[in-house]
C-alpha cells in the first residue's frame, strides 16, 4: 500500500456514481446523460430535479404529480416557525437553513427509516420545505411578517413570492430556475462527499444534508458566489476594475468566482449562466455589474488562463434580482437538495463506509511523566 499523500483526495476515484459527470468529450456538465445547457434551455427547474432523484425525465403525468408532492410539503410545522422566529437575525441564512433541516429530522416520523421509498419521501418533504424556512428567516430579519407559500406558483415563482410577497416578469424567473438546475448537483464535490461520507454510516438522510449545508458554507464551495459579490461591491464602479483585479494578482489575492478542479476548459455551466445574467442586466437597466464582469473576467483569462466558474456570473444575477448577499448560497442549498439527495439514496444502495487512512507526523513514542515531573 503506497504512502503517497493525496492532499485533497485530488485525483482519487472512490466510488462510482449514476448521478451526473463532466463529459470531456463535450465539455459539459450532463446530469443522468444529458447535457446541463440542454436542460435549461428546454425544461424547467422541477424537471430537472425529477430527473435527478428518479434517474430520468418525467412524462406530463408524473410531473404533475411530483409537482403536486412538492407543493404539499411546503408548509412548515408550527414549532419550526417558532423556532425561526426567535433564531438572532444576525444569524447566517446557511447557519439558519442547516438549523431548519436538523429540526425537520427532529419531527420526521420516518427519520430512522432508510428504506429508498422513505429516503425519497424524506427528501421531497427536504426539498419542499428548504426554501419556505429560508424565506421566513428572510423576513423575519428585515422585521417583517413571513409569508406563506402559494400551491399555485412553481418553485422558482414561490420563493420569490415567500421572499418579496410578488413574483417579477417571466424573464427573471426564467434566469432563476436556470440557475437552480445549474447548481442542483455536480458529482463528488466536497459537500457531496460530506454527505456521501456521513450517509456510509448509515446515518440518516437529514443529518446527512444537514452536514453537506455546512460544508457548502464554505467559501471555497458554494460560499464563493457571495465573495464574487463581495469583490463586485469593492470595486464599486467600472472605472476601477482594471486597475483593483491588477492590483490584486501584483498582490497574489485569490480571485474568488474563477478556477475549477474539474473543468480544464472553462466551467461548462457558464456560458448559459452568463447569458440570463446579461438578460436581467439589460431587464433592470444595470450596465455595471456587466462592465466590471467583463473587465475582471478578461484580465484573469488574458493574464493567469483562468476561467470563470458559474459562480461569477450567478452572484451580480441574484443581486439584480434582489437577493441579500448573504442568501446566495441558500439559494444554491434550495436546488442542491436533490443532487444531495440523490447521492445519498445511491450510497445507500450499496454502501461501504468511507474510512481513508492517514500518514502519521506527529512526535514519536514518549513515555508519560507524572506531572510533578513535568
Amino acid at each position: 500500500m503506497s504512502d503517497e499523500i493525496k492532499k485533497g483526495l485530488l485525483g482519487i476515484v472512490v466510488d462510482e456514481t449514476q448521478v451526473s459527470k463532466v463529459m470531456p468529450e463535450i465539455n459539459s456538465l450532463t446530469y443522468r446523460g444529458y447535457a446541463v445547457q440542454d436542460l435549461c434551455e428546454v425544461c424547467k427547474f422541477e424537471e430537472a430535479a425529477y430527473l435527478i432523484l428518479h434517474g430520468d425525465l418525467p412524462n406530463s403525468i408524473q410531473l404533475k404529480k411530483f409537482e403536486k408532492e412538492e407543493k404539499l410539503n411546503r408548509d412548515l410545522s408550527k414549532n419550526l416557525n417558532e423556532i425561526i422566529k426567535h433564531m438572532p437575525k444576525k444569524s447566517h441564512p446557511m447557519d439558519v437553513a442547516r438549523t431548519a433541516v436538523s429540526v425537520m429530522g427532529l419531527e420526521d416520523k420516518d427519520t430512522t427509516n432508510n428504506s429508498p421509498e422513505a429516503n425519497m419521501r424524506k427528501a421531497m418533504r427536504i426539498f419542499a420545505k428548504t426554501p419556505t424556512a429560508l424565506a421566513a428567516f428572510y423576513r423575519i430579519r428585515k422585521g417583517k411578517k413571513i409569508i406563506k407559500p402559494k400551491k399555485n406558483l412553481s418553485f422558482a415563482e414561490n420563493f420569490f413570492h415567500m421572499c418579496f410577497g410578488k413574483v417579477p416578469n417571466k424573464e427573471i424567473v426564467k434566469a432563476f430556475d436556470v440557475s437552480l438546475i445549474l447548481y442542483a448537483e455536480h458529482s463528488f464535490n466536497v459537500s457531496t462527499f460530506t454527505a456521501r461520507t456521513i450517509t456510509s454510516s448509515l446515518s440518516d438522510i437529514h443529518g446527512a444534508i444537514t452536514g453537506a449545508i455546512a460544508s457548502l458554507k464554505g467559501p471555497l464551495h458554494g460560499g464563493a458566489n457571495e465573495e464574487v459579490m463581495h469583490m463586485m461591491n469593492k470595486i464599486k464602479k467600472p472605472e476601477n476594475a482594471l486597475k483593483w483585479i491588477n492590483n490584486a494578482l501584483s498582490k497574489k489575492e485569490v480571485v474568488m468566482g474563477f478556477g475549477h478542479r474539474v473543468y480544464k476548459s472553462g466551467d461548462s455551466r457558464v456560458p448559459t449562466m452568463e447569458k440570463y445574467f446579461k438578460n436581467v442586466s439589460k431587464i433592470k437597466s444595470d450596465k455595471k455589474f456587466i462592465k466590471i464582469y467583463n473587465i475582471v473576467k478578461k484580465v484573469m483569462i488574458d493574464k493567469k488562463n483562468i476561467h470563470p466558474n458559474v459562480d461569477y456570473p450567478t452572484g451580480p444575477t441574484y443581486h439584480l434580482m434582489g437577493f441579500d448577499t448573504d442568501f446566495f448560497t441558500p439559494i444554491f442549498v434550495t436546488s442542491r437538495i436533490t443532487g444531495w439527495s440523490a447521492h445519498i439514496m445511491e450510497q445507500h444502495a450499496a454502501n461501504k463506509l468511507i474510512r481513508p487512512l492517514s500518514k502519521y507526523s506527529g512526535q514519536k513514542h514518549r513515555k508519560v511523566m507524572l506531572l510533578n515531573q513535568r
